[in-house]
């Protein structure tokens, strides 16, 4: 049991142990069985925690004895000190433990239900986007004479042409990049564990291919496709690269091509996907690529209406 929790936590909070061995056990299988994802365990488990400290505080004696009035009471002072989006997802978080929890048996029916998290209305997505000539501008301007170079020419050019979260692109493996009908495809491992296979603009495969030969890491299929350079030297490691250093390559480079926004690794995802809208694309097609469930989220990436909203603002002649 020791170790499940710590999948979890540091902790099982008392709130859960004064429930009863079968509470805390559905607890932990919450945690375990039920929430695959790696992030949104941790961010679930911080809510929670934070949920059952509050309760605890205010003298609750465990699980069991949490109802509406006390959910919502937690809901109206989070909504105090955090913002609308996050205090939804503690919300969540908590709505799907005491479902869990009453589907098992453990409660007679989910406390949480009833209760409603502030309003917020997203149309348009906060990432920035840059204009095309500012997205040539950082590929043109990475010396491709270095494995690095090439390296980060390749990366920023997957994100650009595939819509290609980061997470998906530094856990690629070399022979996710492959031939097939005389074109070379990539293939991507998203969220929940789709993969998905995307044909390479030319201007990709002409990337990869430099970045492959270039680097003499097409001998070695199994290993990361993106992989960190070994201090000290210009060779790369077998070590794939986080996300943390990419986003650091990223800003290297945006600075570098004179980038005055404020980048970060998901405004190439935004950047190609209004691109290819800009360009007769259909919204289906961008959620197909993009391998969005809703073509509510690829609208959020939709910044053609930029450019109109600056036309309009120039009309006021004063």
């Amino acid at each position: 049991m020791s170790q499940l929790v710590t999948l979890t936590g540091p902790y099982t909070p008392a709130l859960v142990t004064a429930a009863g061995d079968r509470a805390t056990y559905r607890f932990l299988e919450f945690f375990t069985a039920q929430i695959r994802n790696a992030n949104t365990r941790r961010a679930y488990a911080r809510a929670v925690g934070e949920f059952c400290a509050w309760m605890e505080a205010r003298g609750l004696p465990s699980i069991a004895a949490v109802d509406s009035v006390h959910i919502a009471a937690y809901v109206e002072e989070l909504g105090r000190t955090h913002s609308a989006p996050t205090v939804k997802q503690r919300l969540a978080a908590i709505r799907m433990l005491f479902d869990w929890l009453a589907t098992g048996g453990i409660l007679p029916f989910n406390p949480a239900t009833a209760v409603r998290g502030p309003r917020h209305v997203v149309k348009r997505g906060k990432t920035p986007v840059l204009a095309p000539d500012e997205a040539r501008a950082i590929l043109d301007g990475i010396d491709i004479t270095t494995s690095i170079g090439l390296r980060d020419r390749a990366l920023i050019g997957l994100m650009i042409y595939t819509f290609a979260r980061i997470g998906a692109a530094t856990a690629m493996r070399v022979e996710d990049v492959f031939v097939q009908n005389r074109r070379l495809w990539v293939r991507l491992h998203e969220k929940g564990g789709k993969a998905v296979d995307l044909p390479c603009h030319h201007n990709l495969e002409s990337y990869l291919h430099a970045y492959l030969d270039g680097t003499g890491i097409a001998d070695d299929p199994s290993g990361p496709l993106f992989r960190t350079i070994r201090r000290g030297t210009s060779k790369l490691t077998r070590t794939a690269l986080p996300s943390a250093n990419a986003y650091a390559m990223v800003q290297r480079r945006a600075e570098a091509a004179g980038i005055e926004t404020k980048i970060g690794n998901h405004t190439f995802r935004a950047t190609g996907i209004t691109a290819y809208l800009k360009n007769g694309g259909t919204l289906e097609k961008a959620a197909a690529i993009a391998n969005h469930s809703s073509t509510r989220t690829t609208q959020l990436y939709d910044r053609r209406s930029d450019d109109v909203n600056l036309d309009e603002i120039e009309r006021i002649l004063i």
